[in-house]
C-alpha cells in the first residue's frame, strides 16, 4: 500500500471511530439521566479504574498502554462533561428557563 492507500484506511478508520463515540456518549447521556434520577455522583473513580483496565486488558498494540490510557482519560473526561450536561438540564430547569424566556420576550 502507498501512503495514499494508508490515508483512506486511516479515514474510514475515523469514521468507524466516530460512530463508537457517539453511541458511547448516547450511553453516558442515558447514565447521566440515570445518575440525576438517584442523586448518583458523575465522577465514579472506582468506575474509571475498572474502564482503565479493561481497555488495558484489551490492548494488542502497537499503542502503548500508557498511551491508550491517556486517550481514555480525555474520552471520559468528555463524557463526564455530558454527564453533567445532562444533570444540569433537568425537565423542570428546562420548563422554567422556557417559562421566563417567554415572559422576557412577551414583556
Amino acid at each position: 500500500m502507498d501512503i495514499e492507500d494508508w490515508r483512506k484506511k486511516i479515514d474510514e478508520v475515523d469514521r468507524k471511530l466516530v460512530a463508537l463515540l457517539s453511541e458511547r456518549a448516547r450511553a453516558a447521556v442515558a447514565i447521566g439521566k440515570l445518575k440525576r434520577d438517584t442523586a448518583m455522583p458523575i465522577y465514579e473513580p472506582d468506575r474509571e479504574r475498572a474502564v482503565f483496565e479493561n481497555v488495558q486488558a484489551a490492548n494488542r498494540g502497537p499503542l502503548p498502554g500508557r498511551d491508550l490510557v491517556r486517550i481514555y482519560e480525555r474520552i471520559i473526561d468528555v463524557m463526564r462533561n455530558i454527564q453533567k450536561e445532562e444533570i444540569v438540564t433537568t425537565p423542570a430547569a428546562s420548563a422554567d428557563a422556557e417559562t421566563e424566556l417567554d415572559s422576557d420576550v412577551n414583556d
